[in-house]
Parts: structure tokens; C-alpha cells; sequence
């Protein structure tokens, strides 16, 4: 029983009444196969409706999404994706932009009436669904920015071909779970958030457990300084309605990112400092992250008035 998950989820006795009814809203699982790995994702609402797809950062997994998602559900068929490397979805022997683009292409096309959601991706899925929506605009009717540092061009550094994280196995599941960290790290007082997140993280393998994601996601060697320095030039082409929030605490969305940023919106649509929360928006604030959603999303379903 040792090498089990302890019985009773932590969460389960310390999360407040709304989280619960969050995360027990019923949803459905999905996969897609993406030139010949599956993508794994979840849905919840009605596909008749229209689309809202939610993309996940750096090594976490569609279950960041899964007591966000809910408040959508009413009037939003919502998708939550599990980029490949990660969460559910199969492992790639080379990951590229282009390559989690088609994952949310993919996806998107599965999302909602026809097609078409607004997309919001967190930190690095920021980046994937500004590439995705700048590849394909007409696949897409919104792109919502959350903490994802776009630095200017001078400040940017290659990040490819780094070294991957050495997959660890722990002997039994609350080890590794005791071990979980935020990445980059922060204070998050919402410990049932960590917990629940942290539990959906870890898989079975030979020896143990260990966590979900590949060790080398961001290895490839399409992220090149080069990459990073066009994203830039592709919120500036970009075709389809935008908005940007951020943590006002972010350690990742500094005061250059936000110099950098903010004249890039101008015109665009709006910028927005949400109030105590450092990178993980999500996880520390994450009423917050549903009520800024949903006045963007109504901003963009009410027509201007003439």
C-alpha cells in the first residue's frame, strides 16, 4: 500500500466549496493524433456552442485548466490541451514550434461550433498559441497572452538544445508527490491547488513513479535565439483580436517585458496587471484569472455600438 496514492487527496479536505465543484464538473477525455503521436485533451460544455481552448505552460499538463475551465462551461464549449511531452499525451523524439502548433491546430479544430475558439495559453503555451494563430488566423477568433515574457529582440537569448531534466523515480507516489515543485518557483498560498495539480502530474513506471512530462520538451532545435526574437514580429502581424494578462508579481514578466510589451497592444486590445499574482496566475489567483477571462471574452462577443 506504500507505493499507492495515499487514499484520501489532500485537497479533498482543505479546498473551499468552489474548487470542488470545479473539478467535479463532469468533462470528457479526448485524443488526436498529430502526425502519428496522440494528443491527449479534455472537454467540458457543449460542442454546439462556441470554442474556448485552454493551453497549458512549460511541463504542467491540462489539469491546470481543470477548476478554471468549468465557469466556461456554460456558455463556452472549453477544450484543455496536453501539449506532446506532456500531461497524457505521447512523447515526440524532436519537439518544435511548428510541431505544438499543429497539437493546438488540432485541437481547436475540435473545439466548439465549427471550429474556431478563442485560445488562451499560459506562459510557454502562450508562445505555441501566438505561433498557432499567427500561422493560421482564420482557425482561430481570439488569442489571449497569460505571462508569457516576450522580451525585446537585444534581450533575447538562445534557449534550444539545453540539457533535459533527469527523470527521477521515486519509490512510492507521496514521495514523488512531496517533491513537487513550481517551475519557476513562488509563494502560492492555495495549497489544495499544489496538491490536486501535483497528483495529475505523476505517472506509474518500472521502479515507481515519476513525473508525466518528458525531460526534453524544449530541446529541439527549432527554439533558437532566432524564434524567440520573432515572436515580436508575429503579435504584430497577428490578425485576430489579442489581449495580454500578467501576474503583478510575475517574476518572469519584468519591468522590460512590460516596456516591451505594452506599446505591441497599443491598438491591439487590452493589457492587464492582475493584482498579487506572480507567474502561475492560475494557481495563486485563480478567481481572478476566471473574471478577467470572462470580460474579455464578453468584450469580444458584444458588437461595439455605433
Amino acid at each position: 500500500m506504500r507505493h499507492s496514492p495515499s487514499m484520501l487527496p489532500k485537497w479533498l479536505s482543505i479546498a473551499p466549496d468552489w474548487f470542488r465543484a470545479a473539478v467535479s464538473t463532469p468533462h470528457e477525455q479526448h485524443w488526436v493524433t498529430v502526425d502519428g503521436h496522440r494528443t491527449h485533451y479534455l472537454t467540458w460544455g457543449d460542442p454546439d456552442k462556441p470554442g474556448l481552448l485552454l493551453v497549458h505552460g512549460g511541463r504542467a499538463h491540462a489539469r491546470w485548466w481543470s477548476f478554471i475551465a468549468p465557469y466556461f462551461a456554460a456558455d463556452y464549449h472549453v477544450s484543455a490541451i496536453d501539449l506532446g511531452g506532456m500531461g497524457d499525451s505521447d512523447y515526440r523524439e524532436n519537439y518544435t514550434p511548428d510541431g505544438f502548433a499543429a497539437e493546438i491546430r488540432a485541437v481547436a479544430a475540435r473545439t466548439g461550433a465549427g471550429g474556431r475558439p478563442v485560445v488562451a495559453g499560459h506562459s510557454f503555451g502562450g508562445f505555441l498559441s501566438l505561433v498557432a494563430a499567427h500561422a493560421a488566423p482564420a482557425e482561430f477568433s481570439g488569442l489571449v497572452i497569460v505571462d508569457s515574457p516576450i522580451r525585446p529582440p537585444h534581450a533575447q537569448r538562445k534557449r534550444g538544445t539545453q540539457r533535459g531534466t533527469r527523470k527521477v523515480v521515486y519509490e512510492s507516489f507521496d514521495a514523488a508527490l512531496a517533491r513537487f515543485r513550481l517551475m519557476p518557483e513562488q509563494p502560492c498560498a492555495n495549497d489544495y491547488i499544489l496538491d490536486y495539480i501535483g497528483r495529475h502530474s505523476l505517472k506509474r513506471v518500472e521502479g515507481g513513479w515519476s513525473w508525466k512530462f518528458d525531460g526534453t520538451p524544449f530541446n529541439g532545435e527549432a527554439f533558437t535565439r532566432e524564434f524567440w526574437v520573432s515572436l515580436t514580429g508575429r503579435i504584430e502581424a497577428l490578425e485576430i483580436p489579442l489581449a495580454v494578462l500578467h501576474g503583478e508579481k510575475s517574476a518572469l514578466f519584468t519591468e522590460e517585458v512590460r516596456a516591451h510589451m505594452k506599446p505591441l497592444m497599443a491598438g491591439r486590445g487590452p493589457f492587464v496587471e492582475l493584482p498579487d499574482a506572480h507567474h502561475h496566475v492560475m494557481l495563486d489567483q485563480p478567481l481572478a484569472v476566471v473574471a478577467a477571462l470572462r470580460t474579455q471574452l464578453a468584450n469580444w462577443r458584444t458588437p461595439p455600438r455605433a
